[in-house]
């Protein structure tokens, strides 16, 4: 049993600094308890939430147990679906408020510098009508005449510092932004996305979810709260013990053909935008193709040191070519060159020794020959229309 006194880890914490989503939000629908987190797996990084209280406190039997990574991501495509039609108000308004923040910030430097050249003026002044006999006072006047020198030196360099880090007119414009906002989930699953702001997000919208198993239809029951007073119930199949979701043949497939040619951060990518999901029902993500490819044994993707690469995809093959892409594809498409395309929204896969056989010259050359067209036309194509002359 892992215990719930947490180490000091990156891997572990509550809210913070954990990876699990909803720490500090569940509770159980059976005893009011809230969920405690632990963290499980080699690593350390699989959530799972757990009613411990009641046997740690007063010796009473556990409540309720279930994996942490579907509740997590149930959760997620509930709060996008909620706060989705928001974004783009709110990917407005962070753009206005970061505007008005810099302006606030140039302005205040401005008033400064304005007044500091002020007070070096009046020190001139009063350094050029003192007494020169007077060398007492000159030199005092001189000293604070150039130490409001430097200060206004020191505010110049400030406002550029400002002027370079923070320019006008290159912040991210707000049509941008609000096409950001139209892919919220796109944001959301990204790699650099920080995990706190995600934290936040869910716990600004979120109350708390009550958390219950119901036995006879082996399902998660979960009863979101949200800030406005709504409730929503989501129910989740549950992994019995000794039971197995494999992934399907043909996303094993996919993956040991796409990564010939992508990294698995580009193969999630891949397969999240043709709606495929893990044998658990999950999106994919890049440790998860990570762990697919070790337990199928298939190879990561590594570029050759020499560039000669054996596999390639559409571009770089229409490259080495000499055609253009679209060309390379038709001609794929037709089957006039042998390829590869595991999904119907995913990149074309050619073999580099493909690209000498005859049949890849003859594209190549009829290509140069006609060059508006794509392909050209086959020399033993018939013609629907034949002609009248």
């Amino acid at each position: 049993m892992v215990s719930d006194n947490v180490p000091q880890s990156r891997h572990h914490g509550a809210a913070k600094h954990g990876s699990a989503l909803l720490a500090g939000l569940l509770r159980c629908q059976r005893c009011g308890r809230k969920l405690t987190v632990r963290y499980t797996g080699k690593k350390h990084d699989i959530p799972r939430y757990s009613c411990w209280r009641g046997i740690l406190d007063n010796g009473e039997a556990r409540c309720i147990a279930f994996g942490g990574l579907r509740v997590d991501d149930a959760i997620e495509h509930a709060l996008l679906q909620v706060v989705g039609p928001g974004a783009i108000a709110a990917a407005e308004a962070a753009a206005r408020q970061a505007a008005h923040q810099r302006d606030q910030v140039r302005d205040a430097l401005c008033r400064d510098l304005e007044a500091a050249q002020y007070a070096t003026d009046r020190a001139f002044r009063q350094y050029d009508a003192s007494d020169p006999e007077n060398r007492l006072v000159t030199a005092e006047l001189e000293t604070r005449w150039n130490r409001a020198l430097t200060y206004v030196q020191e505010i110049e360099t400030k406002l550029a510092h400002h002027n370079t880090v923070s320019p006008c007119g290159t912040a991210l414009p707000v049509e941008d932004l609000a096409a950001l906002g139209t892919d919220l989930e796109y944001v959301w699953s990204a790699p650099v996305s920080d995990a706190r702001l995600k934290k936040r997000i869910v716990r600004t919208v979120i109350r708390e979810v009550m958390a219950d198993l119901d036995d006879d239809t082996a399902e998660i029951v979960l009863l979101v709260h949200w800030v406005g007073g709504a409730h929503t119930e989501i129910r989740l199949p549950r992994r019995r013990r000794g039971q197995r979701n494999a992934t399907p043949v043909d996303v094993i497939d996919a993956v040991r053909q796409l990564a010939r040619i992508a990294s698995d951060d580009v193969i999630a990518g891949v397969l999240n935008r043709n709606g495929l999901v893990t044998g658990n029902g999950n999106r994919w993500t890049r440790e998860r193709v990570t762990a697919l490819r070790s337990y199928r044994k298939i190879p990561v993707f590594k570029f050759d040191p020499n560039g000669l690469d054996r596999w390639l995809n559409l571009t770089k093959a229409a490259k080495l070519l000499g055609v253009a892409p679209k060309t390379l594809r038709l001609a794929a498409e037709a089957s006039d060159i042998k390829a590869d395309h595991p999904l119907a929204d995913g990149p074309w896969i050619f073999e580099r020794a493909e690209l000498s056989r005859p049949g890849a010259q003859q594209l190549k050359k009829r290509a140069r020959q006609n060059p508006k067209h794509p392909t050209g036309s086959h020399p033993d194509q018939q013609n629907l229309f034949p002609s009248t002359k």
